[in-house]
């Protein structure tokens, strides 16, 4: 298996845990994997472009801009967005504060959203 496909099922799998969270309630972990398998995805663009490494980063959006990817304005704003839920759920500071801020609406929006970028960037591969 090359990385490119190590990070391609590798993001595939996240996802199909962040939906299986999903889907018994486990809202603020759901979206915690969403934010992995983005991230996944953005390594296999990464290899892809550069034919090297990823570099061992968490933030999308640097690891889009390094990706050489051209993002919209929206785009980048929902990659700031999603690149939170990897530090809120990590830390117990601040993973009270995201449980509570997990609903299942704001669950269900972001969880639609780290889709349809996933699908997006997989384009880009």
């Amino acid at each position: 298996m090359t990385n490119i496909e190590y990070w391609i099922k590798s993001s595939q799998d996240d996802l199909d845990t962040a939906k299986k969270l999903f889907n018994t309630k486990k809202y603020h972990h759901a979206l915690f994997f969403a934010h992995l398998a983005l991230e996944k995805i953005l390594k296999a663009v990464y290899v892809n472009k550069k034919n090297e490494a990823s570099p061992p980063i968490h933030d999308l959006i640097r690891l889009a801009e390094k990706s050489d990817l051209q993002l919209s304005e929206e785009s980048r704003l929902q990659l700031v967005e999603i690149s939170t839920f990897n530090v809120a759920a990590r830390y117990d500071d601040y993973k009270f504060k995201f449980y509570k801020k997990a609903t299942r609406e704001y669950a269900t929006k972001w969880m639609d959203i780290s889709e349809k970028l996933i699908n997006e960037f997989r384009r880009k591969i």
